[in-house]
């Protein structure tokens, strides 16, 4: 199984404590993954690339400020947010998914880690009722369908550097799923950030929402 060293090779500014805690990561997976299946049995052994590393590509895009709310969208295990949780303790995080069961993994893995800036829930997206600077998500459902659950949920004052809206890792080429939209975005390949093959079709699509 990797280990969290690619992660500190890329985020060479972690406290000790950030350190431990994505250290921590793969084990608890791990352990969880045998009690309830959230993450495919490949995929457990390359942890550290296909789900923490890639979470972490937002971090590329953007740095979330301290008091900012985002929401995590069919986080399923938790990806992306708790690495982002634990990249930016100061902001926070409120993980979503309509699957209980993945969301029990969610709510143990924070509590292990001690990580007080996440919220989980079992809710669908169109349900909440909270609004939020950024909605992140890795690649739930077209983003027709994903901007129609989520944008009344955007905050309308932006504070960060980019305009408020959703951040959503997506692969491949995209631009027929992206022109169903018509509404302006940007594409943030990962494969400039990360050297791994893993990321060579991988990106962070933005789209500001008001």
């Amino acid at each position: 199984m990797q280990n969290a060293s690619i992660i500190f090779h890329y985020f060479q500014t972690l406290s000790e404590p950030q350190r431990s805690q994505f250290s921590a990561l793969a084990e608890l997976y791990r352990e969880w993954n045998e009690k309830i299946n959230v993450i495919s049995r490949k995929d457990i052994e390359n942890i550290y690339v296909n789900h923490v590393l890639h979470s972490l590509g937002i971090a590329k895009v953007i740095s979330f400020n301290p008091g900012a709310r985002v929401m995590d969208v069919g986080t399923g295990g938790g990806f992306p947010g708790i690495p982002l949780a634990i990249l930016f303790p100061e902001t926070e995080f409120h993980l979503i998914d309509s699957i209980g069961k993945k969301i029990t993994v969610v709510k143990e893995v924070a509590a292990a880690l001690q990580l007080k800036n996440v919220a989980a829930q079992q809710i669908r997206a169109e349900q909440v009722k909270q609004k939020y600077d950024f909605i992140v998500s890795r690649a739930v459902t077209r983003m027709k369908e994903f901007y129609g659950w989520t944008h009344r949920s955007i905050k309308p004052t932006s504070t960060h550097l980019l305009d408020n809206g959703i951040l959503y890792l997506k692969g491949g080429k995209l631009e027929d799923e992206m022109n169903e939209l018509k509404r302006p975005y940007s594409e943030y390949v990962l494969s400039n950030y990360f050297r791994e093959d893993y990321f060579e079709t991988k990106k962070v699509v933005y789209v500001p929402v008001h």
